[in-house]
């Protein structure tokens, strides 16, 4: 009887639940909103560490403990728990008096159902008398490829001292959201510093090996009365016109582009004796000359290793392979060498340091009781070793580049008259006279073979096993690579023209990456006459960067905080490029009639921003108002909390134009009611 009266309970429980379940109907998109704190936003004289805020529906907190900037920055991290609509902070550092606190919780803050955003909520309070309510706001990007910095400290100092940075905690903090915008909060009148760090070790200023941004130029908060005028709907869907009171609070529109200075301290990150022919030696950063190594034992002690070797080594000397040439050495067991070379020292200094070294071939032991145990079995001639030799190019060969081959080892000569090159001509291969097998400037174990090519025509090349011999006397078996040559159909070209490029001065050059699905470039080429022109591309996607050679070196350079340089500026052309077989595709390409922010195309943003279609409507400025609800950002009339950097309105000026430092002019003012 019992089960039976359960039974007939679940089934009106379940009957209940279907019938008041509500079907259809607009999906919730409201993000949550502030009802009330304690303290409440604004207070001042305020000697309580712990913060009460509540939300007007249940919220769930996202990253929070990352996200979360207390500022002024605390040492301690404080304690931070959500339960409902409630939000409880605990702060564990003791209150400075007579100073304005801000907590911004950037986009920490989601409706628990739905995961609306509530975007840039911060509130504020005092421990004196009074409000400190200044701010300035702006954008932070990677300089090299201007993606959004989302999570990326910025601050500012009032002491305007270069070392600041380096030593002192920031004064006013914030983080950037996932847009990479930023306000930062509460700021007394004055003139600052400011800068956007990664802040890796927590420790609130910039050190050396951590990207950073900065604005060459002071910036001084200040506060503009204006009117604004709202357009209201009623229930009915009348509109009605009204004009309020507000404050334009200055500078919103700073632009910061982080960089890294790529420092690296100096020292011998790794060695070792691969095989009895090789030493490898790698260190922590680039260098201007090769180290003085030197042999420390056995029968060539004292001589350098860079005479008794072959030298193989990388753009920069930060690794550098020594093909031991010498059979002494080759045949040594042990080999100790000295390495005298400029390290990093705790003053962040390089001086002359020496280490003695011991380089053991690599499975000497093991190759040893080897050999041994075939010995015992049985007297054999060890095995001819050949030298590794292969095409790097693939069988369809690009019309405009050379054939490049690369050996195992470095090589003593090429016999002319063992290698050919022939071209396919019915049924017959006829020589190619006249074609010349050339070292790589940049690498010595690999060979070009430039030539005109025929388009759609096969070529073999051949090499005879004696025509290409080692430093060691090996030699390689018989080699045949057969290839065929694309066709000028095969490709296109993509033209770029730059309409605004005079407005930038004569002393610089423009350099132009065409970039592929990966952000990464397949092309570059240099400006000339305001046109570019790219050529004997494969079909396909593409996007484009371009950015300004300062220095005219041909390469993007990065910045220096000590040296007060920025980074070289970067454009993005904003579309996507499709190249088909036999196209060409010319394009007019504005440089400077984007903001930042509009110019990379999201099909090769990494940091993309984690909103819906709506929320970025309702961010454009797109949406229209509810009935009776300003899109006043959420500030009250104490501008004690808000919706932080909200931009609308695109427009841009480079620094050649905002007084030497720091792209302004990004996007429009932000007001509070």
């Amino acid at each position: 009887m019992r089960l039976t009266i359960i039974g007939a309970m679940a089934s009106i429980v379940g009957a209940c639940a279907s019938i008041g379940r509500p079907e259809g109907g607009p999906r919730d998109e409201t993000p949550p909103e502030f009802v009330k704190s304690n303290p409440m936003p604004g207070s001042t004289n305020i000697d309580r560490n712990r913060i009460d805020i509540i939300f007007n529906e249940n919220i769930k907190l996202e990253d929070v403990s990352n996200k979360l900037v207390v500022s002024p920055a605390q040492k301690q991290n404080p304690s931070i728990n959500s339960n409902g609509r409630r939000v409880t902070i605990e702060l564990r550092d003791s209150l400075k008096p007579n100073t304005t606190y801000t907590l911004d919780f950037s986009d920490a803050i989601r409706d628990l159902n739905e995961g609306n955003i509530l975007d840039g909520f911060a509130m504020d309070f005092a421990t004196g008398n009074t409000i400190d309510s200044l701010s300035v706001s702006g954008m932070v990007f990677e300089a090299r490829t201007l993606e959004p910095a989302q999570g990326m400290v910025v601050g500012v100092y009032s002491n305007l001292s270069d070392t600041a940075v380096k030593t002192l905690p920031l004064e006013r903090v914030a983080k950037t959201n996932q847009y990479g915008q930023f306000t930062i909060r509460n700021l007394k009148p004055g003139n600052y510093h400011i800068f956007a760090i990664d802040d890796r070790n927590h420790d609130w200023h910039w050190d050396r090996s951590e990207n950073v941004a900065f604005a060459d130029f002071t910036i001084s908060p200040v506060v503009e009365e204006m009117a604004v005028t709202d357009t209201l709907r009623s229930q009915a869907g009348e509109d009605s016109i009204v004009t309020r009171q507000a404050w334009h609070y200055l500078p919103d529109d700073v632009l910061l582009t982080w960089f890294n200075e790529n420092y690296k301290p100096q020292y011998l990150r790794d060695y070792e004796r691969t095989d009895r022919r090789r030493v490898t030696f790698k260190f922590g950063a680039a260098m201007d000359s090769l180290p003085e190594i030197v042999v420390a034992n056995g029968p060539l002690q004292g001589r350098r290793l860079r005479d008794l070797s072959v030298i193989e080594a990388r753009e920069g000397l930060d690794s550098i392979v020594y093909w031991l040439r010498d059979t002494v050495l080759v045949n040594q067991d042990s080999l100790m060498v000295a390495a005298h070379y400029l390290k990093t020292d705790s003053l962040d200094e390089l001086s002359m340091t020496t280490d003695t070294l011991k380089l053991f071939v690599k499975g000497l032991r093991r190759n040893k009781e080897k050999k041994k145990k075939n010995e015992d079995a049985d007297t054999v001639a060890p095995p001819v070793t050949l030298l590794e030799f292969k095409a790097l190019t693939s069988s369809q060969q690009e019309l405009n580049l050379p054939v490049t081959f690369e050996a195992g080892q470095p090589v003593a000569e090429i016999d002319s008259l063992g290698w050919r090159l022939e071209i396919a001509v019915d049924t017959l291969w006829n020589r190619v006279d006249g074609v010349k097998l050339e070292r790589d400037s940049a690498n010595i174990r690999r060979f070009n073979l430039a030539v005109p090519w025929r388009e759609g025509e096969r070529y073999r090349f051949t090499a005879d096993s004696l025509s290409v011999v080692s430093i060691y006397g090996e030699w390689i078996k018989d080699f045949k690579h057969e290839f065929s040559v694309k066709k000028s159909e095969d490709y296109g070209n993509i033209s770029f023209s730059f309409p605004d490029i005079g407005e930038f001065p004569d002393s610089v050059d423009f350099i132009v990456e065409l970039l592929g699905k990966n952000d990464q470039p397949v092309q570059v080429q240099k400006v000339a006459d305001g046109e570019v022109t790219f050529r004997f591309v494969d079909p396909g996607a593409y996007y484009a960067r371009a950015y300004v050679d300062a220095n005219r070196n041909g390469q993007w350079d990065t910045g220096s905080l000590a040296g007060k340089i920025q980074p070289e500026e970067v454009y993005y052309y904003n579309k996507k490029l499709n190249l088909r077989k036999n196209w060409d595709i010319d394009q007019e390409w504005t440089l400077l009639a984007l903001p930042v922010d509009e110019q990379k195309p999201n099909d090769i943003k990494k940091n993309k921003p984690k909103t819906r279609d709506k929320d970025r409507q309702r961010q454009s400025g797109d949406e229209d108002n509810e009935e009776g609800e300003f899109d006043d950002n959420y500030y009250d009339d104490q501008g004690a909390w808000g919706n932080g950097s909200q931009y609308n309105n695109a427009g841009r000026n480079s620094r050649r134009s905002s007084g030497g430092g720091g792209r302004l002019g990004l996007r429009n003012s932000r007001d509070r009611m």
